[in-house]
């Protein structure tokens, strides 16, 4: 080989691996080269909303709505464990994430219900899985008990039919501790990490990076609407909970408080098709603590509905 043919293959050579290495560096590389979402918008109640697609619309629908102040890509760690058999979407709920913040800050799980309404019309979709995590999955309770036409299943991450008003105060001072923003994203990262010790670096750092923006000075803040916090209120949903009739199972963070005993109970008694599952030693986002042990218990349930 000449020597000017040798010089433009070891070029090219370089080239290639400067891309391959600039391509994992790259958000959302963060969990890995697999499958990834198509970002995608729905406007419904005067409001776009945003919500990731992981593909195969062939398949059953399955739903996912995040907690309070999250967003879509916080499921991007577990999303892609059950597109084999599902249609997988994840919804950036009005107020968070790359959805419309709400004008009236009108941000009761009655509304966020309405979004979903909008949404699953819209889009015609029928014989709906359904999974949400805290607030969400007050959202998911609610839209089963008022539409059980739609609905096939339901999944239920460490909530209940009840919000006490020590939950929805706490995430009001939340707020407000937060306001400031932060430095970098590492920095915010960093204070993460200290507060969700049994959840991996990878997703908090997802969660970091798809749920923030600069400020106008420069400083990292939340991508989402301060004004939730006076939609996060105390609650009590059981007038919704009590018409559920499709396969409902409630997983529960064995250190986690939000789902006390006598709810639980009550649960049983009020649904006839139900399973509540404890995951001992694990907080409030389960599915993010244990991911893998999580899927298994989801998918069980699932195929037992199927």
């Amino acid at each position: 080989m000449s020597p000017v043919l040798r010089f433009r293959s070891l070029a090219v050579r370089a080239a290639m691996v400067f891309a391959f290495a600039s391509l994992l560096a790259a958000p959302g590389h963060a969990q890995g080269a697999g499958p990834q979402p198509a970002d995608r918008y729905v406007t419904v109640n005067g409001l776009r909303l945003h919500y990731l697609d992981w593909g195969n619309a062939d398949k059953p629908t399955l739903l996912m709505l995040h907690g309070i102040g999250r967003l879509a890509h916080t499921f991007d760690h577990i999303a892609p464990s059950f597109t084999g058999q599902y249609h997988v979407m994840a919804i950036d709920m009005r107020g968070h994430g790359d959805s419309d913040w709400d004008p009236a800050a009108a941000y009761l799980v009655e509304d966020f219900v309405k979004d979903l309404e909008g949404l699953v019309g819209q889009l015609r979709l029928r014989g709906l899985t359904l999974w949400g995590n805290s607030t969400g999955g007050r959202v998911v309770q609610v839209f089963a008990g008022l539409h059980p036409d739609l609905v096939s299943a339901v999944i239920v991450e460490d909530v209940g039919p009840e919000r006490p008003k020590t939950i929805s105060d706490g995430f009001a001072r939340q707020v407000q501790a937060d306001a400031k923003g932060w430095s970098s994203e590492d920095e915010l990262l960093a204070q993460l990490q200290k507060g969700s010790q049994g959840t991996s670096e990878d997703q908090l750092r997802t969660y970091a990076h798809f749920g923030t923006k600069r400020s106008p000075d420069g400083r990292v803040v939340w991508k989402r609407d301060p004004n939730l916090a006076k939609g996060f209120v105390e609650t009590e949903l059981w007038q919704y909970v009590r018409k559920i009739i499709s396969p409902t199972i409630y997983i529960i963070g064995g250190r986690s408080t939000i789902v006390p005993l006598e709810t639980q109970e009550e649960l049983k008694k009020t649904l006839k098709n139900v399973e509540i599952v404890t995951m001992p030693g694990l907080g409030h986002y389960p599915s993010q603590e244990s991911p893998e042990e999580f899927t298994r218990i989801a998918k069980r349930f699932l195929e037992r509905v199927r």
